[in-house]
């Protein structure tokens, strides 16, 4: 697989101050962006915004929310080569207020057909950087669907697109048997939704019998994401509640993680945290995936460092004692070695 020396051609956060006009172009991305992903961050009532290029800049998706796909033309004008094009609507471009963006890249809004699965996707994959868009119709029976990355996914993320739905994912940490709600603060639960089948280089499996991920008819867009050295890092650790708190080590320097209290009753959002919003450490202004919550300030300190990320707090959102929490890590600048190869994460 393909070495990564330049994350952000890949993966990259802008920040920006919304204006309420419409056709305001944000650049600085690097790339044409697949897989958007807006949040106010100054509103506590803005819901996270998602699109991509394989459904089409009017359709929206609410990752805190479990609301079937919306056709709104007053968000999102344009992907372009070097970011996007907003219209006026406040969740994405109210005047006045502050964005974080982070975009990722698949194959440029070119999809194909794959029939590596018992069900057959539609797909458009970025191998170079493991993250793949698929779209599909349930069945209601067990089944496989194909994902085109040429390697494992570590995580994945689904949304059923035609009715209220969760948002169900798959770690790798969790095991094939569990699941966890991108749209939820709930610790991970007993799933069907993967057959109790890990995925492989080709396909994702699929349990039947009216799991979330798999019903008869209903249409499904995923998001799939493989480890690549370097690059992408997708784990778990055990917290210790301390300041000086656990290290992981992923062999680069993240820009971006997702962290989530996988265990215990007591249920934490998800956190997002990124290398633009404060640009020094400890990082401690989050976003929540599973909330519409403004901006936190102060809030779960995690220092980004040449080859992982370390934290800092005692807080229960990310260091609990001897509670479980898995991640997904993205790297602002790959930790090389000879031959400016990136190093392998451990």
């Amino acid at each position: 697989m393909a070495q990564i020396n330049k994350p952000n051609l890949h993966v990259n956060t802008i920040l920006y101050t919304g204006n309420g006009a419409d056709n305001t172009a944000q650049t600085g991305v690097g790339f044409k962006p697949d897989w958007l992903w807006i949040k106010s961050r100054s509103s506590g009532s803005y819901d996270h915004m998602a699109f991509d290029s394989t459904r089409g800049v009017t359709k929206v998706i609410r990752p805190n929310q479990t609301n079937a796909e919306g056709t709104d033309s007053s968000n999102l004008a344009s992907f372009d080569s070097d970011g996007f094009t907003l219209k006026t609507g406040g969740y994405v471009n109210g005047n006045g207020s502050t964005f974080a963006a982070w975009n990722w890249k698949a194959n440029g809004g070119t999809t194909s057909s794959n029939s590596d699965g018992s069900i057959t996707t539609t797909i458009q994959a970025n191998t170079t950087a493991g993250f793949s868009i698929i779209s599909y119709t349930g069945t209601g029976s067990a089944a496989t669907i194909g994902h085109g990355l040429g390697a494992v996914p570590k995580f994945i993320i689904i949304k059923r697109l035609n009715l209220t739905a969760s948002w169900p994912c798959y770690h790798t940490s969790i095991g094939n048997a569990t699941g966890i709600l991108l749209n939820s603060n709930n610790a991970s639960y007993n799933s069907g939704n993967w057959n109790s089948t890990t995925p492989t280089s080709s396909v994702i499996n699929l349990g039947g019998g009216g799991v979330d991920a798999n019903i008869s008819g209903a249409t499904y867009i995923a998001y799939c994401f493989a480890a690549i050295n370097g690059y992408s890092s997708f784990g778990s650790y055990t917290g210790n509640e301390s300041t000086d708190g656990i290290f992981l080590y992923t062999g680069f320097k993240p820009g971006l993680i997702l962290i989530k209290k996988s265990s215990s009753s007591s249920n934490q959002n998800w956190r997002i945290i990124d290398n633009k919003r404060l640009g020094y450490n400890p990082k401690n202004h989050p976003l929540y995936p599973s909330a519409q919550a403004s901006e936190g300030t102060g809030e779960t300190p995690v220092d980004f460092v040449s080859t992982g990320f370390k934290l800092r707090t005692t807080g229960g959102a990310v260091n609990s004692n001897g509670i479980n929490y898995i991640y997904m890590a993205f790297a602002e600048t790959p930790m090389v070695g000879t031959n400016n190869i990136p190093t392998t994460a451990r």
